[in-house]
This record gives C-alpha cells, sequence and structure tokens, in this order.
C-alpha cells in the first residue's frame, strides 16, 4: 500500500469515527443557570426550591416550573421567561 493512500485511509478512519461520536453524543443540557440567574435578577433568592423549579423546567414541564418559582417569589412574568430559559441549550 503506498503511503498516500495509506494516509489517505487513516484521515478518513478518524473523520468517520469523529463524525459517529458526534452524531451518537448526548444532546446538551438545558440551562439551569440561566434560569436560576433570571429569577435572581426579579429579585427572588436562589434556594433550592427555585433550583427544583428550574430543573422542572429543563424536563419540560413549563406549567410545574412556573408555579415552583411563582411559589418562591419569583413575580410571573419573570418566572415564565426563567422556565422558558430553562428549556434551552446553554450557550
Amino acid at each position: 500500500m503506498r503511503p498516500s493512500t495509506r494516509t489517505a485511509g487513516v484521515l478518513t478512519g478518524l473523520f468517520l469515527s469523529l463524525a459517529g461520536a458526534t452524531l451518537v453524543a448526548p444532546a446538551a443540557h438545558a440551562d439551569i443557570p440561566a434560569c436560576t440567574n433570571m429569577a435572581a435578577q426579579a429579585g427572588a433568592e436562589v434556594t433550592d426550591a427555585v433550583t427544583a423549579a428550574c430543573r422542572q423546567g429543563v424536563s419540560g414541564d413549563l406549567q410545574g416550573c412556573v408555579s415552583g418559582l411563582t411559589g418562591a417569589g419569583v413575580p410571573g412574568g419573570a418566572a415564565n421567561g426563567a422556565c422558558r430559559t430553562a428549556a434551552l441549550e446553554p450557550r
């Protein structure tokens, strides 16, 4: 086998293995810190209840997230925005 053919084969194998790892890699987790930061900016203290509510937003339970955040003292509009942020991928 010629060196140029061997090099091309190695590079192709490397590319395919990296591309496969990218396809199989788990999706990025949603953004709990962004949710808790928005709650804090709205004037709420970031407690375990706020973090738990943001975790609900991450799992897709936006209603439960908003209920949890409003129960923890986050105003309704800010709670809604924070929960929607929780469902997004981190930046």
